[in-house]
């Protein structure tokens, strides 16, 4: 590089102004060089410095090396100080504009996955593209037909995600380009900052946990994690996880629980895995566990189906105080594939049993078992996620404003009464089975605002059914009567709380008794010890057949005087 300079050509300043050379001689014998810079006026005179040779104080030969030089030139005259100077950029505006090359894209990819009811409206996108960009070429205005043909597009997608079917919608769930839970962390989170193992050596790529803050509050998210190709989505076992990785979320559900955070959980699974592996492992008793565990922390819980939400996959980390759904995500108890394999034995059923699942959102909210929708940007959240984002994290804040009011025993009975209200039952008396029969009685009793009422006011269609209701009201205040004082000799079994009302134990022991007997005439052979009799005041006669009274519509009951 300086080898050029060694006879002492003549060098630029600017070369030298403040700079250290190391010079590698090309000669294997040589004398030592020693250079020294001339007078420093002729930087005032515009002209170059010049290198002179000059005999060096220690003299030596050198056999197969190279002499190493350092040329060292001082620095000249202070620059005025109106002098223009070049600005080196650093930092953080270096950095900026290298991350600026790594920006939103302004256009889809070629490769984007496209559903068979998105392919007018991608069809209808690219048509607006390629005029765009034919106007740009040739220079005309054509913005009124570009808004036009925007305006268009945008009422088509409207009217297509307007109607979709349940199958449509699954499919949108499905979706590859959908956000993921790692996506909507980062996204709605000021930090987030991801947590690994579950303490027994094993970490779970397919469950994602970790610290996160949203408005100076600190969350523990939990979610489901796909992947976005085939080799995350190996990866990250298609979403479905293993026993280990639903032990690592109640780790740091009991972590959240002991430092008062509270918990946001992200649905996104297909299920459980369903392996040998995992079965041997213990996935029911993992999955279990979580929903035993869950029932009994004191922080809020609030959980989010971001995309599909199948089985006790999704239950496992689902059991929270308000459950909110995005507008096209699914939940279900089993995949629709599933489903239409076990009761029609094929697979091309899927679509029937998608419709008799009752999974997209708005079935689910009309059935209470998802409390809040959260609307997705049109054309759904995998055409916008950034758009989506802002609307998950208004609702989880709005959510949580509500629960950081609550004390711990507020909320853990806000969580009970939740799952204690889903579904839907009628409880009554059926006079030996014949519930339909009893179900269009009652029904005919409201509506002509007949019937009779007991002692305390409760109503009953008839003065039968107010009589036994009385007359289980007396037996149940009867042993009340008789444990006075004796409390200390009954072990009280532990229970929930709908065996305790009136009558239900008697009823049961009873049913009971009376199977006993039938299995005794059947076999003319004593099973067990027959029970003490009722009070001789009342007789209770219980039957299977279609005589009697009964409260499950299986066993009947007739009240003797």
């Amino acid at each position: 590089m300086f080898a050029s300079s060694l006879s002492g050509a003549p060098l630029a300043a600017s070369r030298l102004a403040g700079r250290s050379r190391s010079i590698q001689s090309p000669y294997r014998e040589c004398e030592g060089l020693q250079y020294s810079r001339l007078q420093p006026s002729a930087r005032a005179t515009q002209q170059p410095i010049q290198l002179q040779r000059l005999p060096c104080l220690y003299k030596h030969r050198v056999n197969r090396r190279c002499h190493s030089l350092v040329v060292q030139a001082q620095k000249g005259q202070p620059d005025p100080p109106d002098a223009p100077r070049e600005e080196r950029r650093g930092g953080r505006e270096w950095l900026q504009t290298l991350l600026s090359r790594f920006g939103p894209i302004t256009q889809k990819a070629e490769n984007t996955a496209v559903l068979d009811f998105e392919k007018p409206l991608v069809e209808l996108d690219n048509r607006i593209t390629e005029v765009r960009k034919v106007a740009e070429e040739n220079g005309v205005d054509v913005s009124e037909s570009i808004r036009e043909l925007e305006d268009r597009a945008k009422q088509l997608r409207k009217d297509t995600y307007s109607r979709l079917t349940p199958v449509q919608r699954l499919q949108v769930a499905r979706h590859p380009n959908r956000p993921t839970f790692l996506d909507v962390a980062l996204n709605i989170s000021d930090k987030f900052v991801e947590l690994h193992g579950d303490r027994a050596g094993l970490d779970d790529p397919a469950m994602v946990c970790g610290l996160a803050s949203m408005e100076g509050q600190t969350f523990m998210f939990i979610g489901h994690q796909k992947g976005r190709n085939t080799k995350e989505n190996i990866h990250r076992n298609f979403g479905m996880p293993q026993p280990n990785g639903y032990r690592k979320a109640l780790r740091f559900m009991k972590h959240a629980d002991k430092f008062g955070l509270p918990i946001v959980t992200f649905v996104d699974t297909p299920g459980a895995f369903a392996g040998k592996s995992a079965e041997e492992s213990g996935q029911g008793e993992a999955i279990a566990v979580n929903l035993r565990e869950m029932f009994g922390f004191r922080v809020p819980i609030l959980s989010v189906v971001i995309g599909e939400g199948g089985s006790g996959g999704a239950l496992a980390i689902g059991c929270a105080n308000r459950n909110l759904i995005m507008e096209h995500s699914v939940y279900y108890v089993a995949s629709p594939e599933a489903c239409a394999a076990i009761l029609w034995k094929a697979r091309d059923k899927a679509a029937t049993a998608t419709e008799a699942l009752k999974i997209t959102a708005e079935q689910l909210i009309k059935f209470k078992v998802m409390d809040h929708v959260i609307p997705e940007p049109l054309g759904g959240a995998h055409s916008d996620p950034m758009g989506a984002f802002p609307a998950i994290k208004k609702s989880l804040m709005e959510v949580y404003s509500y629960y950081s009011k609550l004390t711990e025993e507020e909320i853990k009975l806000d969580r009970y009464a939740k799952f204690r209200a889903l579904g839907q039952f009628e409880e009554h008396l059926v006079p030996g089975g014949q519930w339909r029969e009893t179900r269009a009685s009652r029904a005919k009793a409201l509506a002509e605002g007949s019937g009779a009422h007991t002692k305390m006011g409760t109503w009953a269609v008839d003065e039968r059914e107010a009589e036994l209701c009385e007359l289980i009201a007396d037996q149940d205040e009867r042993w009340d009567e008789a444990i006075v004082g004796k409390e200390q000799w009954i072990n009280k079994p532990a229970q929930p709380p709908g065996l305790l009302r009136t009558g239900i134990m008697e009823l049961s022991v009873a049913m009971v008794e009376q199977r006993r007997r039938q299995q005794e005439q059947a076999s003319s052979a004593p099973l067990m010890p027959s029970l003490p009799e009722p009070t001789p005041a009342v007789a209770h006669t219980y039957s299977q057949g279609n005589n009697g009274v009964a409260g499950n519509g299986s066993h009947g009951v007739e009240v003797q005087a």
